[in-house]
């Protein structure tokens, strides 16, 4: 019998990719506190997966992720603090998720095939990288229902500019995935029917380089972001030094010289 994780998240691998496809369609994949779990524990198999180098998340049904369980949080009002304390659990939960993806050892590319909004926006936001389908449509709209997306904000203002993140969250009008695009939250947008296969395409070139290398380079990035411009030239200046003794480098390089294909030594 299927766990409920197993459920929630269905996972399938192509080679070097492992998808990863939330699978609560009618309820539009909300971000309930099982699915979260899920997630959460679906990720952290994938990047201790040797044979994974790079991770697809999918969904199934017309919506990527409407966001958090509406539902779910409006039960919790029912306890003595009006639901406090829950919704403070929730959100540390949904946090300590996306935060999964980005300290993850692996990139993990957003395949958008319907709308993502509220925390559905911030997990497209989250992920490393993010292709759509020109039909999908981005939102923070908790500004309609008098809570502002303040948690989705922060995934949100560190992938498009300051006035672009704040019209999203101002307005809660939905983005079309040419104007996501455009703004930097998505990478680009391709027709449905080439969603998975444009998706896969670039999942397998990235999951073709050293894994050794990209393991370095996106965690030296996220990382970086957080510096003062001197302090983040100190610090790449030393992780690059770092990395050119690395035995996947010195292969790189003479495979680059050789005119051949590397073949990388050290996957660990």
């Amino acid at each position: 019998m299927a766990s409920l994780q197993e459920i929630l998240v269905e996972v399938a691998h192509d080679g070097e990719v492992s998808w990863m496809t939330l699978n609560q369609p009618d309820k539009r994949n909300a971000l309930s506190i099982a699915m979260m779990s899920a997630i959460e524990d679906t990720l952290s198999s994938l990047f201790e997966r040797a044979e994974t180098k790079a991770i697809v998340l999918a969904a199934k049904g017309p919506a990527f992720c409407a966001g958090h369980d509406l539902r779910e949080l409006t039960q919790a009002r029912q306890s003595e603090d009006a639901g406090l304390e829950a919704f403070r659990n929730i959100l540390t939960q949904c946090s300590c998720m996306m935060q999964t993806i980005v300290t993850g050892n692996k990139p993990v590319i957003a395949c958008v095939q319907g709308i993502a909004t509220a925390a559905g926006c911030q997990l497209v936001a989250s992920c490393d990288l993010a292709v759509a389908s020109s039909e999908a449509r981005f939102a923070t709209p908790g500004v309609n229902l008098g809570l502002f997306c303040s948690t989705p904000m922060v995934a949100l203002s560190r992938n498009v500019s300051s006035k672009h993140a704040m019209e999203m969250l101002l307005t809660g009008d939905m983005t079309s995935a040419d104007d996501a695009a455009r703004m930097g939250l998505i990478n680009k947008h391709v027709p449905l029917d080439q969603l998975k296969a444009e998706t896969g395409a670039l999942a397998h070139k990235i999951a073709s380089k050293s894994h050794h290398a990209i393991k370095v380079g996106k965690e030296a990035f996220y990382k970086q972001l957080e510096l003062p411009l001197s302090e983040a030239y100190l610090y790449a200046s030393e992780v690059m030094a770092m990395n050119m003794l690395s035995e996947n480098a010195q292969e790189g390089v003479s495979a680059f010289f050789d005119k051949r294909s590397p073949v990388w030594p050290n996957e660990k």
